[in-house]
């Protein structure tokens, strides 16, 4: 490299995550993930597996879940992002959120953000209706104590009174 090489450029992003409009300056190479952690400090989006496999970094984009490991910053401009922290309504939790307390379904909690702002946006897809299809939808979030079955009774309690908040 000499010293006449390129440098990357922060570039800057404008999105609303939980509502607020945000302004960030990032590099080129920063994921979602680290942006909403280290800079704009939603840490209730949990860094896990780093790779996409474990589903405890996934939030919702424009309304659909995905693993923010995986998006690039630069890529979600302009975007609506809702974190874990953007659900619940001052003290009042989401509907979904006291469905989750209502059937423990979480033990260790570490999976838990991911867990629910997927199980969010698989009700807002409108394809699950089935136990059976809850687990397949939710099989790309992964909990390392095993709270499963209670994670579908939460998901299935949320389905049955058609919310999608």
């Amino acid at each position: 490299m000499t010293d006449d090489s390129p440098i990357a450029e922060k570039l800057n992003l404008r999105m609303t995550v939980n509502n607020v409009s945000i302004a960030a300056e990032v590099e080129p190479w920063v994921t979602l993930l680290d942006l909403l952690r280290e800079q704009l400090f939603f840490t209730g989006t949990k860094k896990g597996c780093d790779h996409g496999q474990c589903g405890a970094c996934t939030v919702l984009i424009n309304g659909k879940r995905r693993n923010s490991c995986l998006a690039l910053a630069a890529l979600v401009d302009g975007a609506d992002i809702t974190t874990i922290e953007g659900l619940a309504d001052g003290d009042n939790l989401h509907p979904l959120q006291a469905a989750f307390l209502e059937h423990d379904a979480f033990q260790c909690g570490f999976c838990t953000p991911g867990q629910i702002c997927s199980a969010l946006g698989l009700i807002k897809e409108g394809h699950a209706r089935t136990r059976e299809e809850v687990q397949e939808l939710m099989s790309g979030n992964l909990c390392r104590c095993a709270a499963y079955g209670n994670i579908t009774d939460a998901i299935m309690t949320q389905l049955a009174h058609g919310e999608t908040q």
